[in-house]
């Protein structure tokens, strides 16, 4: 059964870029030889700091595209798994 994932990565500029994929391994390596996109491109090295497996490529893409609109913080605490910060850094946007 395919695997699908939604991943975040570190940049070497602090900054965290929000992506899915089939192969976590393979596109980790893409990303650091400059290949997968060139926001990572640009602010290599860049290390996995989280992941979510889906069912599909649909769901997987969801919800990168849900957790690009969330600020810096906000992608802290899930990377963290800090349950309290993400219900309070979502009812801070409301």
């Amino acid at each position: 059964m395919p695997r699908f994932y939604t991943y975040i990565l570190s940049c070497a500029d602090r900054s965290y870029y929000v992506g899915s994929t089939q192969n976590l391994q393979e596109r980790l390596h893409a990303h650091n030889k400059g290949r997968a996109a060139i926001y990572t491109a640009l602010r290599r090295p860049v290390s996995l700091v989280y992941f979510e497996e889906h069912p599909s490529a649909e769901t997987a893409c969801a919800r990168e595209r849900q957790i690009k609109k969330w600020t810096h913080a906000k992608k802290e605490a899930l990377i963290s798994g800090n349950k309290l910060g993400l219900t309070e850094l979502s009812k801070k946007r409301r």
